[in-house]
């Protein structure tokens, strides 16, 4: 089995991982309730509407360096042979600090002052959201990676 990244980016399902990834965000999104969850809500509505297929390019920008961060993680999985899915929740904050040390850098450089803005308001509980979304994301990485 190759790397991650090349299961991930590769031409052929590229757009069928950005497209999985973006009803994930999308479905994570929805799940959310309370004050917070219409916050991220708000949030997300915000920055889908900056420009139409922002949050599709966006996903495609950064599935490689995802791909990277999560990597070490796939391959103890793999190594330890156990369900990448299981493995993933098993090491959710571990997920959760690959992800969020690539968006906090992209976010620093961001050049909309619309996006970084409103992802400084959701940053202070970003881990949390995260971590609740690694359940679904190790599954949409078990499809692709194995």
């Amino acid at each position: 089995m190759g790397s991650l990244i090349d299961a991930l980016t590769n031409n052929t399902q590229k757009s069928t991982v950005v497209r999985d990834c973006c009803d994930l965000i999308d479905a994570e999104v929805k799940d959310k309730g309370g004050i917070s969850g219409l916050a991220i809500k708000a949030g997300y509505s915000t920055v889908k509407g900056i420009k139409p297929g922002f949050v599709e390019k966006a996903v495609e920008d950064l599935l490689p360096e995802f791909a990277k961060a999560l990597e070490p993680i796939y391959d103890d999985a793999r190594a330890q042979n156990k369900p990448v899915s299981e493995f993933f929740v098993t090491n959710t904050s571990r997920v959760a600090d690959a992800l969020l040390g690539i968006t906090d850098a992209k976010a620093a450089r961001a050049k909309s002052g619309v996006a970084k803005s409103a992802y400084d308001k959701l940053r202070s509980s970003a881990k949390k959201n995260v971590e609740q979304a690694v359940p679904r994301l190790g599954r949409l990485i078990e499809k692709y990676g194995t």
